[in-house]
């Protein structure tokens, strides 16, 4: 397999208004922590605000997203973008502003365009040729972490630099630009006539609570980009390492999981998407584990570069079992409420963390994390067989999560590695 079939005019134009939309997002928490860092409990408000944000978006996302018309998705994208942009700029515009004014502006912020990334991807699968999905969803994925490894540093270097302020503000300008580029990509998305029945009747929240295994499994993917991401420092700590090494050692596992998602998108892989799904995260898992046990910087590095190699190919097979069990009308609301289902599964695992912290080392707050990790795919697994028994049971012809089922209906969705 290659990457030609998505190399076009089109999709180049869709990198750019995504990297607009989603790089707000990926500097948002950071950037409201320097906010407000210098006020009296600065470090608490900041905090505070970050929760706002994030619940915004675990709000947003299903109930926008649900609302999405796939063949006029556009003038919703817009409006949420839009949203979210005059949220960013009254943060950046009031600095100073009492703190519940600071949240509503945050909540605003994370809400508005919270079923973007939803429709963003389901834009970009319906410009390229239904058999190169898989290599699609890879390269946003490379696209999304390479926007996650350059945040920090743009987060800190302009608030430092240049003002707290200035962070907020140049999100406001991507995201309002985004808007803008909306007029560059067509309108929408062709579905068919069942799945825009199955996405506007009343059906629709049965239809996108079919795919609950899948959401399981997605928060799973995403509680151990928490682990690491939360208990690194206090790890580095437990070990005698300097925290600063904090940064370079979450860039290397940016790094691995861009690597991971072309390699993923290079070829065909055996098995079912479920099985895949099951041996990434246990080999993730087990890498994030490792953590708890390697003593110095190079293993550390080490076993963050796998758990990144892994958990990109994790997550694709999240969002390609998507497109198998729900129809294409859909799709947007569905990889929202995903969006929705990862931010729960990041934050309940941090919350976790942050439990166990101040009554235990790290090293057993990140393997209780994994143990919480590997009980929410077990159940997302299982969820996946009674899914695929119950397909079987209805008279669809190819199980759930089939590998070369070329094009076959599965439980009114369809099958989006053809050709794979």
């Amino acid at each position: 397999m290659s990457y030609r079939d998505v190399v076009s005019r089109r999709v180049l134009s869709w990198a750019l208004v995504a990297v607009g939309a989603r790089m707000p997002v990926a500097m948002a928490p950071l950037a409201l922590v320097f906010l407000v860092r210098e006020r009296p409990g600065g470090y608490s408000l900041g905090a505070a605000l970050a929760a706002a944000y994030v619940i915004g978006e675990i709000l947003g996302a299903p109930v926008l997203g649900m609302r999405l018309d796939s063949r006029r998705a556009r003038p919703h994208l817009a409006a949420g973008l839009a949203a979210g942009a005059a949220g960013f700029a009254g943060l950046g515009a009031f600095p100073g502003a009492p703190g519940a004014i600071l949240a509503a502006f945050a909540f605003l912020a994370g809400a508005g365009p919270a079923a973007a990334p939803g429709g963003l991807r389901a834009l970009l699968t319906s410009l390229v040729p239904g058999h190169a999905a898989a290599q699609a969803l890879s390269v946003e994925s490379m696209l999304t972490f390479g926007v996650w490894a350059v945040s920090p540093a743009t987060v800190t270097g302009l608030a430092l630099g240049a003002g707290p302020r200035f962070p907020l503000l140049l999100e406001a300008a991507l995201m309002a630009a985004s808007v803008v580029g909306l007029w560059l990509l067509p309108a929408g998305w062709a579905a068919d006539e069942q799945g825009e029945r199955d996405g506007k009747d009343a059906s629709r929240l049965r239809v996108l609570a079919r795919a609950w295994p899948v959401y399981v499994t997605g928060a799973a993917s995403l509680s151990l980009l928490a682990l690491a991401e939360l208990v690194l420092p206090a790890l580095l700590e437990q070990r005698g390492i300097g925290v600063g090494w904090a940064g370079p050692l979450l860039t290397v596992m940016s790094v691995a999981s861009a690597a991971g998602a072309f390699l993923y998108g290079l070829r065909s892989w055996p098995g079912r998407l479920r099985t895949r799904s099951v041996v990434l995260m246990a080999g993730m898992s087990a890498a994030v584990a490792a953590l708890a046990l390697i003593p110095g910087a190079p293993g550390i590095a080490a076993a963050l570069g796998v758990a990144g190699l892994l958990q990109s190919g994790a997550m694709l097979t999240r969002n390609l079992s998507l497109r198998e069990v729900l129809p294409p009308g859909a799709l947007a609301a569905g990889y929202s409420v995903m969006y929705a289902a990862v931010g729960a599964g990041y934050a309940a695992t941090g919350s976790l963390a942050g439990a166990l912290l101040p009554l235990a080392a790290p090293s057993t707050a990140i393997l209780a994390g994994v143990t919480l990790t590997l009980l929410l795919t077990a159940v997302g697994w299982w969820g996946e067989i009674r899914l695929a028994r119950s397909a079987r049971g209805a008279g669809a012809t190819v199980p759930l999560g089939a590998a070369g089922a070329e094009g076959a209906p599965v439980g009114g969705g369809r099958d989006p590695e053809r050709r794979l």
